[in-house]
């Protein structure tokens, strides 16, 4: 039995762009046509849903290792008591979006949960390559836990959280924070990340059915590693599928999607989180490709996923 795509996402991407598409049919190795196309169509997307009006916004700075400053914008719902917050790193490969491009996405998981955010301004590959983004991140986890009290937050309660690109980055965060003795994270929140700069060689299976190609793999992974990639000697706070022990890591929310590229790389680091004693909870969806919630954000598939991330951020 083949792979298919869910009939009701299916049925969306073919209202929006005709039936299944991949981000950017572009060369390897070409991030400025991704990195177009990835921001138009994200923000064109975003616009699409709801945006909701009891959640504030106000932007602060912090400053980066090298001296570079860096925004970190802050989301809280209206009246709501935070207690816990979560660190947030938007998506797109490491090469492209922002913080700005992500303010319906996260807004909405702030109105839905009553739970503040803090997205960080992480600088993007090639013009900045590992290890800048994931110390980007890490500086805007420092600057939470140092405002905690003043923003209403309990500097235990921290959570870091990202979707493809940035949920990489989070995971590799995760690992900085915990071999630096750096402040503590209750939890990783992963949807789909982007783990592994192995992931090279395509699977049959999934042909024509990934809107995340094996071609935008590499072209991501070269811009952050250079000619590191796929090579020996790459760091797992890039790469955090060469975590080598998951001892002592946050408690792991994990969304795998079943037509994506990253699948794999996903279910395993789950599983040798879970392996390592460390609480791990893993979903994967069943017939959806990369992303696809932000094409059929009222699917069925869409609203369950939107559930549990309710669930586990609340829980916090």
């Amino acid at each position: 039995m083949s792979f298919s795509w869910d009939p009701e996402v299916l049925a969306a991407a073919a209202e929006l762009f005709g039936g299944p598409v991949e981000i950017a049919a572009a060369p390897v190795g070409d991030v400025a046509t991704r990195r177009a196309v990835v921001d138009t169509v994200h923000a064109q997307l975003d616009v699409a849903q709801p945006v909701p009006d009891d959640v504030t916004i106000r932007d602060f700075e912090t400053t980066a290792g090298d001296g570079t400053k860096l925004l970190l914008r802050w989301y809280a719902k209206e009246g709501a008591r935070p207690g816990s917050a979560v660190l947030f790193l938007h998506g797109s490969g490491m090469i492209a979006s922002g913080v700005a491009l992500y303010d319906g996405t996260v807004s909405r998981f702030v109105s839905s949960s009553g739970v503040p955010f803090l997205s960080v301004e992480y600088r993007l590959a090639p013009e900045h390559p590992h290890p800048t983004p994931v110390e980007d991140a890490y500086a805007g986890l420092v600057w939470l836990a140092e405002h905690a009290e003043e923003l209403g937050v309990d500097p235990a309660r921290l959570a870091v959280m990202g979707d493809s690109g940035g949920g990489g980055v989070a995971a590799g965060l995760a690992l900085l924070a915990r071999d630096r003795s750096g402040p503590p994270i209750a939890r990783q929140i992963l949807l789909y990340p982007m783990l592994d700069d192995r992931t090279t060689s395509p699977d049959p299976a999934l042909a024509g059915l990934v809107t995340w190609s094996y071609e935008d793999n590499i072209t991501g992974w070269q811009a952050l590693l250079g000619d590191a990639r796929g090579g020996p000697d790459v760091s797992p706070y890039a790469a955090p599928a060469r975590m080598r022990d998951a001892a002592g890591m946050p408690s792991l929310y994990m969304e795998a999607l079943e037509l994506d590229i990253f699948r794999d790389e996903d279910i395993d680091y789950a599983r040798r989180t879970a392996a390592a004693g460390v609480p791990a909870e893993l979903h994967v969806h069943p017939s959806v490709p990369h992303a696809f919630e932000t094409i059929a954000f009222d699917s069925a598939v869409a609203r369950r996923m939107k559930a549990d991330r309710v669930r586990v951020l609340r829980a916090l």
